[in-house]
């Protein structure tokens, strides 16, 4: 049976889950730059794990400037075939509480300066993305929630903003008629980059605050953040232990072979260099 890889992308602490063992930082050299930080490269059972703190140790990074492509490109030349997207996010609805966990299914896209996507550069290529997260990858981490408790949601859509100013009220409460469920600054660009590279891709969004629209509870800060992501960090650990054990080849979602129709460029006319920047993530088809 081939090698389990699971990636996990979030915030400091996540590597220092109990039961990861064997814990190796490894740098990794990427055509589109530098990724936010070392991968922790380590082990929780049988299962080989990778883990990227997506804003750097320090948190020294804004989401507008992640270098998603580098961080997915390196995940994907270590062999990681899931990634488990850990993020706070705000709750746009009165039934998401803060400390509860969401299992998004959708996302809708308010950035204005990501790049987010492996093609360009002589090549041109169209992924689907009706369904942007693997829903057997989110399936797991659903089941795998109710296990630890708490209040979980399962589905839900994601506003994705540039940030990183939080909303305005105007803003915040827009985005609530538009019916969403979260809103956060980071997960859409690594959706689509993952969906491109072929990687199942699920995030499990932790609820730190009401944004600002309600009007019996302060408006978001950064210290309220962190005060409910703290004590969400330890439920993002339980969550991740149990989903890992589950998750097991062969994968049979469309997320493995997404790319086999996608890329609608002459072979021919596809420059040799760009060709090989994305021998990893599409060489099969190329």
């Amino acid at each position: 049976m081939a090698e389990r890889i699971v990636g996990v992308i979030g915030g400091s602490g996540l590597y220092e889950m109990e039961g990861l063992r064997d814990v190796q930082p490894v740098r990794v050299t990427t055509p589109f730059g530098e990724p936010s930080d070392d991968f922790m490269v380590g082990f929780f059972g049988d299962v080989k794990m990778v883990f990227l703190p997506r804003h750097g140790r320090g948190h020294r990074i804004l989401p507008g400037e992640v270098n998603y492509r580098a961080n997915i490109y390196g995940m994907k030349k270590l062999g990681v075939e899931w990634i488990i997207s850990v993020s706070a996010v705000g709750s746009m609805k009165e039934e998401i509480k803060p400390g509860d966990v969401v299992i998004v299914d959708q996302f809708f896209d308010r950035t204005k300066r990501r790049v987010s996507t492996f093609f360009g550069s002589g090549i041109v290529g169209h992924v689907e993305f009706a369904e942007p997260v693997c829903s057997a990858l989110s399936d797991i981490l659903y089941r795998s929630a109710r296990e630890v408790g708490g209040g979980v949601h399962r589905g839900g859509t994601y506003i994705c903003i540039e940030g990183p100013q939080f909303s305005t009220k105007a803003e915040s409460n827009i985005y609530r008629g538009w019916g969403v469920d979260v809103i956060g600054m980071t997960n859409l660009p690594e959706a689509k980059l993952a969906r491109e590279a072929e990687i199942c891709y699920a995030t499990l969004a932790l609820s730190t605050d009401y944004d600002c629209w309600h009007e019996e509870e302060e408006s978001v800060t950064v210290e309220m953040i962190l005060q409910t992501l703290r004590a969400n960090v330890e439920k993002a650990k339980e969550i991740i232990k149990k989903a890992v054990p589950v998750i097991s080849h062969p994968r049979r979602c469309g997320c493995a072979t997404a790319l086999k129709y996608a890329i609608v460029t002459d072979r021919d006319a596809i420059p040799e260099e760009t060709k090989q920047a994305l021998k990893i993530i599409a060489g099969k088809y190329l």
